[in-house]
This record gives C-alpha cells, structure tokens and sequence, in this order.
C-alpha cells in the first residue's frame, strides 16, 4: 500500500513539473539563412514567412510598429518562422545592411529592430552627411562606407545591440562581407518592385499591409 502510494505521489510531482516547465520562446532563436539574411523562429515551423525589406524604407517601418505584438507571438509559439532578406535602395542601405551582417544572429533581432525605431535620425544624418561632399574624398569604398556608418548614427546603434568596436572596424576592412551583401541582394526576385513584400511557404505576396497579410498567415497555420 505504502509502494503504492509513493509511486503516485511521485507521478504527481513528476507531472507537476512537466505542467510547470516553461514553453520554448522561438524569438530568440535566430539563425543566418542560404538567401544572406536571418531567420527568426523555429526552423521546423509550419508557416515560413519571408519579409523583403528596406531599411530606408517607411512602409517597412510602418509594417513593423503595426505587426511587431502580434507575429512576434506567432513566431514565439513555434508556428512560424520570419526570414529577413534586405532589398537594398540606397547606398547608406547597403550601408545597414553591412552591419547588420557583421553582427551575427544573437544579436541581430536587437539591431534590426534598433534601425527601425530610429530611421528618421539616421537617415537624415546621413543625408546631411552626403551633401557636405566629403565621402567623396575619401580614398576607398570601405572607407566611404565606414563613414557614412559612423555620421548617421548607424555605428552608435550597431555597438548598442552588442557589437564591439574592433568588430566594427574589422567589418569595413572585410570586401568580403562587403561583396556578400552586394551578391545578396542581386538574387531578390525581379517581381518584388516594392517593399515590404512577403513570402507565406514559398508563395509571393506583394502589396499588402499587416492587415491584409495576418489573415493569410492565420489561414495557413500561424498560431
């Protein structure tokens, strides 16, 4: 009897603490993707969602603040995963996009989301940074891009997700890096003439706002 008893008091223990363990946060789970970019999420996630964006874009920042509460839970449950892929508009873009190659996934989401929250600071620096003239007397293109990263602000943001200023340094001394970005955004399809544009399990979905996109993303999974 008293075998008995301990072993379903046991069970109950046992079971109490499967109920208590913690569900997995997919969100902080990132990994860089084959296209270039990152993935957010679970790899094994029914709903794949691909986001083409620019991040001297408005619209995508827009998107974002709209969409941020709600796919960062769906993302977060494990039902679906994002892949960010950079369409590139300008070059103090490419210029984001550089670093946000060299800081690595762990640190990515922090970035990313950094760029967005300050872009009309960054890019108007920027802006004004390039009608002084004096990028162009600089004697490389990674020195030009070293500069235009440091005079908007983007070099300030970088180090606050977590880069070090060595790494910084060594990202604009890398060509490599510099020409993966460059091929990286030579293989966006030809068909997304806009940004944000999207991609639910390999589909192309262009010119839609969260409101029209979330009951896509529902309808093929996305808890």
């Amino acid at each position: 009897m008293m075998r008995a008893f301990l072993a379903l008091l046991l069970s109950l223990i046992l079971g109490a603490a499967a109920l208590a363990a913690p569900a997995r946060d997919w969100t902080a789970t990132v990994r860089a993707a084959p296209a270039g970019g990152y993935v957010i999420g679970n790899p094994a996630a029914k709903v794949k969602l691909v986001e083409y964006v620019s991040y001297t874009c408005p619209h995508c920042k827009h998107f974002g603040d709209e969409s941020r509460a709600t796919l960062d839970a769906m993302i977060r449950s494990g039902s679906t995963s994002v892949e960010i892929r950079n369409q590139i508009h300008d070059k103090v873009d490419f210029v984001a996009v550089i670093l946000g190659r060299c800081i690595g996934a762990a640190r990515f989401r922090r970035y990313h989301d950094a760029v967005y929250a300050a872009q009309d600071d960054w890019y108007a620096k920027a802006a004004a940074f390039d009608q002084t003239g004096e990028v162009a007397k600089l004697p490389s293109n990674n020195a030009r891009a070293k500069a235009f990263a440091d005079k908007s602000g983007l070099s300030a943001i970088a180090l606050k997700a977590g880069l070090t200023q060595s790494e910084l340094n060594r990202c604009f001394a890398n060509e490599t890096v510099i020409d993966a970005v460059a091929r990286s955004a030579a293989v966006i399809p030809p068909m997304v003439d806009s940004t944000p544009a999207f991609e639910i399990n390999g589909k192309l979905v262009l010119h839609v706002g969260w409101a029209e996109l979330e009951p896509q993303l529902r309808a093929a999974g996305a808890k």
